[in-house]
């Protein structure tokens, strides 16, 4: 691969020659491609069964595979029913390092696509808020998808800068990932395109970028509370010296990480104090582990944490509407589900949202999903969301039509196919073995298929 002259300089002078020609020729090996099972759906071994495959475990991430170039993982069923993230290995490790915990509040600041936030999803078993935020109109798509397609409850996602949640949210998160927008000189081997793309003075544009956003980040965070600042990239303009930034400018100490895997320490003989503390954060070398590259470190705000109010459990309504609407998903859910859980019902549009903990009402942002989107209510009628499917279990459905995973009525009805098949009226839920996959409506033995026209197989 040809990679910028300036590039190849850099570290030509940081590191010894040895260490140096093996990095450069790293560039032309082979990517690095992973899953990360779901742990809110199914263990790790009971997907390997389900799918009958073996693969090589990521040694930093329990849940965490390897497979091959040649593998289209994102054409199994098993991926339709969100039983597995698609992820480049090392990107795994930042939501690993910030340990959320259920019933927390978490803030993925910079999420979309979504990787980082399903995991964090996952971690925190659908209990307390996970606010998940992206600039990017466009990204943010993706983002919700993901998380709809992973069964999340527990996350608002929203579409803001920071300096406008930084207002909403005055130190009010345990624990903050930052993934923040970078030069990418880890995405090389995967994206020809950000190597055209880069260019000499990125880096610093990135880092007045980055320093703005920890800015407001730290303003969010409680006191004790967590942060992740995580990078794709090698330089340590944008790593070692923008921590050593941090620590100068804010009451914030580097809590240090653990090598494992493959991820050596941070290298803080390349800031201008030659701080020790610095190198209490990991990097990865495509040259030395199973991974395009990643830098992560870990950050305590000094001071004692509160801990969280009681979170409300009973049943609210945001508005009149709400309430009307929320009175019909009861009746569908009588009708066509086994439980109905209470919880804060809020209405926008003509769609029905269930929020998730803590979030009591819905403040003045710009924002797209809500906790756990119920479905659309139209007209007196209620029709349920693709959301609700992928959050619930099979026991959940009072009617359901269970596939078995090497039936080919999987792939028709992915792919948007109508079905026939003999039950009582009403909606049913489709399963892919015992993991549900999307509604059908009943209507005699042929079944309206209601999968999402986005999510449809090619």
């Amino acid at each position: 691969m040809k990679l910028p002259e300036f590039f190849e300089e850099n570290f030509k002078v940081l590191m010894d020659a040895d260490e140096y020609k093996d990095f450069i020729a790293s560039f032309d090996g082979k990517r690095n491609l992973g899953i990360r099972v779901n742990t809110l759906k199914i263990l790790p071994g009971e997907l390997l069964a389900l799918i009958e495959k073996q693969l090589e475990p990521i040694p930093w991430i329990s849940e965490g595979f390897y497979y091959p170039e040649e593998e289209s993982f994102g054409k199994l069923p098993a991926y339709h029913a969100g039983l597995y993230y698609i992820q480049e290995p090392s990107a795994m490790m930042p939501a690993q390092v910030l340990c959320a915990q259920p019933g927390e509040k978490v803030l993925d600041l910079c999420a979309a696509p979504g990787g980082k936030t399903t995991a964090l999803g996952s971690k925190m078993q659908n209990k307390g808020l996970l606010v998940t935020n992206d600039i990017s109109p466009k990204r943010i798509k993706a983002l919700v998808k993901n998380v709809e397609l992973m069964g999340l409850t527990n996350t608002f996602v929203v579409n803001e800068n920071p300096e406008k949640l930084q207002k909403i949210y005055p130190e009010y998160f345990d624990r903050i990932l930052l993934d923040v927008p970078c030069s990418g000189e880890g995405m090389f081997r995967k994206d020809r395109e950000a190597v055209q793309s880069c260019s000499r003075f990125k880096s610093d544009e990135c880092v007045a970028i980055q320093r703005e956003i920890v800015e407001a980040a730290y303003e969010m965070l409680k006191p004790g509370g967590t942060m992740v600042y995580s990078t794709c990239t090698f330089n340590p303009h944008e790593n070692e010296e923008n921590i050593e930034f941090f620590i100068k400018n804010y009451d914030l100490e580097v809590d240090e990480l653990e090598p494992i895997g493959g991820f050596e320490p941070s290298r803080g003989e390349w800031t201008k104090s030659k701080d020790l503390s610095l190198s209490g954060g990991l990097r990865l070398w495509p040259h030395k582990a199973g991974g395009e590259g990643h830098f992560v470190c870990r950050l305590i705000k000094k001071g004692s944490k509160k801990d969280n109010e009681e979170i409300n459990s009973g049943l609210r309504y945001t508005s009149k509407e709400a309430e009307t609407a929320a009175q019909a998903f009861e009746e569908f859910a009588r009708e066509n589900m086994n439980s109905f859980e209470h919880g804060t019902f809020h209405f926008k549009g003509s769609s029905l949202f269930k929020l998730p903990h803590y979030l009591n009402e819905v403040p003045q942002i710009k924002w797209e999903k809500a906790g756990l989107y119920l479905g659309e209510y139209k007209k007196g009628r209620f029709e349920p969301s693709q959301s609700l499917v992928m959050a619930s279990k099979k026991e959940d459905f009072k009617r359901i039509i269970r596939f078995d995973k090497n039936d080919h009525n999987i792939i028709r009805y992915l792919k948007g196919e109508t079905l026939f098949h003999r039950g009582d009226k009403g909606f049913a839920a489709v399963c892919y073995e015992d993991f549900p996959i999307g509604w059908v409506k009943q209507d005699g033995e042929m079944l309206k298929n209601l999968y999402p026209k986005g999510w449809r197989m090619m």
